[in-house]
């Protein structure tokens, strides 16, 4: 299980680093393999802050994210490459996440040099096909291809087939539809989805709501780094209890209704002092938590 115990971080800002800013704020939640956890909130929540330090890009200010019972942040060398083995992040942007020089092969066969050096070569091109064609693409098609030469849905799913040849458990997916039209958006969820069953736990990072709502087993409502609302998505979304939960819902475009037709009320958005209390969550039901206010 991956769980996250009173997470924060705090980044030092301003001249010579004599402010700071507390970009997450005592954050606890865990993620069990085979369910889909997603972080919701808008920009500057938090929510891209704490993936990276789920995949140890960042480390947390306090507190401890651990993984069966390990924590992360003593991880070195042979026990870091091992842990990246089980837990990897897909990103935004697909295109930023290669070498525009480098072909797909190239990119799989870095991975087959780095984690997986004692496979023969014909074993490792059977793995590496189907993990293509796990992720309904074919090898034939983007083998041999510069990243520019495929769409960023194709990127996408290929990054995904890179992560599943290394036995992953846990996926952090980073705003990796936003950047992708209508049509692929629906094939890159349906394959989150269709993981999820194969048992992989999944961090889906997002601003929209809807997406949220169609993918994941458990939602966390972030607010200026901390939890405004989080429990099993169908009580967070059916029940809102939070005001910037509710004023996030009532944004949401209607697709029966015009402009001006929809007035929500927003939440203040004043950004809280580094010395503000953290509210505390308090459970109104099984499975579903409210910070106080």
């Amino acid at each position: 299980m991956l769980q996250l115990e009173h997470v924060s971080k705090t980044y030092r800002v301003g001249a010579f680093g004599g402010s700071k800013l507390q970009a997450v704020r005592d954050v606890t939640f865990d993620v069990p393999r085979g369910e889909v956890l997603s972080l919701i909130g808008e920009s500057g929540s938090g929510k891209s802050t704490i993936g990276r330090m789920i995949l140890r890009l960042l480390p947390p200010t306090a507190g401890t994210i651990s993984v069966d019972g390990t924590d992360v942040a003593t991880l070195r060398r042979r026990k870091l490459k091992e842990y990246y083995r089980h837990v990897q992040g897909v990103f935004q942007d697909p295109f930023s996440s290669y070498n525009p020089i480098f072909k797909i092969d190239r990119i799989f066969s870095m991975v087959h040099t780095e984690f997986f050096p004692e496979v023969g070569r014909s074993e490792w091109e059977t793995k590496r096909s189907k993990a293509i064609e796990s992720v309904s693409l074919s090898p034939d098609e983007v083998l041999g291809k510069y990243p520019h030469q495929l769409s960023g849905g194709q990127l996408q799913r290929l990054l995904v087939a890179r992560a599943l040849l290394l036995d992953i458990t846990y996926l952090v997916a980073d705003e990796i539809i936003s950047m992708l039209d209508a049509s692929t958006r629906i094939d890159v969820l349906n394959l989150l989805a269709d993981l999820k069953k194969h048992g992989l736990g999944i961090v889906f990072i997002t601003h929209d709501l809807s997406l949220g709502n169609y993918i994941s087993d458990k939602t966390v409502i972030l607010r200026h780094g901390t939890v405004a609302e989080m429990g099993a998505t169908e009580k967070v979304f059916g029940d809102p209890r939070h005001p910037y939960t509710q004023s996030l819902l009532a944004s949401v475009p209607l697709l029966h209704s015009k402009w001006g037709e929809s007035k929500p009320t927003p939440a203040s958005n004043g950004q809280p002092s580094g010395d503000e209390a953290v509210p505390e969550l308090v459970a109104i039901e099984a499975d579903h938590f409210v910070a106080a206010h």
